[in-house]
């Protein structure tokens, strides 16, 4: 996801869909959320929707979601990826910790509460 622009090329993008709240099934069965259901995902700095995907591959108690993703956004011209528009993360990401190796906004490890929509 790292690389968007390739969102932008449509064989690129077929198949299932990959902007997904990846969520272990321990606690998609706690928090009541459903495999394609909808997600909100909130954090100090904002809140964002996103589809659940239950699965194994992520720890209990962690979540994920891929960065890169969001190319509804107003002004973003890729007619292509809008088809598969995702969420932007960064909407629950705060700009302001940064990431002492990279100076980067830190992207990993920020505490969200998830609920059932």
């Amino acid at each position: 996801s790292n690389n968007s622009w390739m969102h932008n090329l449509p064989g690129l993008v077929s198949g299932k869909p990959r902007c997904t709240l990846q969520v272990h099934p321990e606690d998609a069965a706690r928090l009541g959320l459903a495999d394609g259901a909808s997600a909100r995902v909130t954090s100090a700095a904002g809140t964002l929707s996103a589809p659940v995907e239950v699965t194994d591959r992520v720890p209990v108690g962690v979540v994920s979601l891929p960065h890169g993703w969001g190319h509804g956004a107003p002004g973003a011209r890729l007619r292509v990826a809008a088809e598969h528009a995702g969420v932007n993360l960064n909407a629950v990401v705060d700009p302001e910790p940064l990431d002492r190796l990279s100076g980067n906004a830190v992207l990993n490890g920020v505490p969200v509460t998830i609920h059932a929509e």
